[in-house]
């Protein structure tokens, strides 16, 4: 379900970038000649209004192919390839603008049909992890912790410092209070991957408080724009060495993450899709030949020559371009192995 789930938001991801960029190039004039998910063989196809509609095996991209982007598809007065550079640009961001504008609609849809969540005090189960070591102990959702190791539980974080002060790999003895009856539980902690500290998979109790519709567009807004500089501070980063590649995430680790956001709960899920929208609006804004970025930096060239680049050299840059990211897919997708190997 995981797999599937990632494919579905990878999926709706792609479908609204190119989405943009097909709609733009319609209003502009540009005929277009195939909308596609995905890359590859091709093992779907209708035909409509003079447009092929796609599913291809690849479902790691897709694409808006237009008049005048190939060689021998040069001559069409309409084509992309005569248009003028402001018109280029127009195409070419319109597909990340609609991922920043999927964010927002998402974070709005996320807090004001279901709420920002409040994490409660009460030392009270809200969620078990599955495969966790609190789930094989026997534990449920909807516990409540009275004691762990004899000492007595009063709050929510009462119960993390104790739990994150007794060593892992050693047994717990708690008291739960499970519909009235007194149990006790025993269970053997790990070390959580993220914090390094001792967890056992669980998650507090949380209620969720919706919001009107204006203030989670503000919200929405907002937090599209504080993720948006955050991912861009940290794309600085990776450039000046403040982060290694290694640590990016290819399809095996977005698989993972979007696993252990559906377990948190559904409001995570969105948020976390939101996020992967935004990453996708930023990475195709970078001026790498094959994304649209380089397209706005070809367009802007153009304008200052007064001239196009020559579209046998423009072709190859992206050529060159896609070559470069299928290997840093190859790259992170190995990295996500490693990962996932050690644990």
């Amino acid at each position: 379900m995981t797999i599937i789930t990632t494919l579905i938001i990878i999926a709706v991801l792609i479908l609204v970038h190119e989405w943009g960029h097909f709609i733009t190039a319609r209003r502009v004039g540009i005929p277009v000649h195939e909308f596609s998910l995905g890359f590859g063989y091709r093992l779907f196809m209708i035909k409509r209004n003079g447009v092929e509609y796609s599913l291809r095996l690849i479902p790691l991209g897709g694409y808006v192919r237009m008049s005048g982007e190939e060689p021998g598809d040069m001559n069409d007065p309409d084509g992309f390839n005569n248009r003028t550079p402001l018109e280029k640009m127009r195409v070419a961001f319109a597909g990340p603008f609609m991922n920043f504008v999927l964010a927002v609609l998402i974070f709005v849809y996320s807090y004001a049909v279901i709420g920002i969540p409040n994490a409660s005090n009460e030392p009270e189960l809200g969620k078990v992890l599955a495969g966790k070591p609190a789930d094989l102990a026997g534990l449920k959702t909807g516990d409540r912790i009275l004691q762990i190791n004899g000492q007595e539980v009063a709050t929510w974080n009462e119960f993390t410092e104790s739990l994150a002060a007794y060593p892992a790999g050693e047994p717990m003895h708690l008291k739960v209070d499970r519909s009235g009856k007194t149990l006790p539980i025993t269970v053997t902690a790990e070390i959580n991957d993220t914090t390094g500290t001792p967890a056992i998979g669980v998650l507090s109790k949380v209620t969720f408080q919706r919001q009107g519709i204006i203030n989670s567009i503000i919200i929405g807004v907002r937090q599209t724009y504080e993720l948006t500089m955050l991912l861009l501070s940290g794309l600085g980063m990776l450039f000046t060495g403040g982060v290694s590649a290694g640590d990016l995430a290819g399809p095996v680790g977005i698989t993972r993450l979007v696993g252990e956001a559906a377990q948190v709960g559904t409001v995570f899920l969105l948020n976390f899709t939101a996020f992967l929208s935004i990453n996708l609006g930023i990475l195709n804004l970078l001026p790498i030949p094959a994304l649209d970025g380089s397209r706005i930096v070809f367009a802007i060239v153009e304008s200052i020559r007064r001239k196009p680049l020559e579209p046998e050299k423009e072709g190859f840059i992206h050529w060159l371009g896609f070559i470069f990211l299928m290997l840093l897919i190859v790259i992170v997708t190995y990295n996500d192995i490693v990962r996932l190997v050690k644990g």
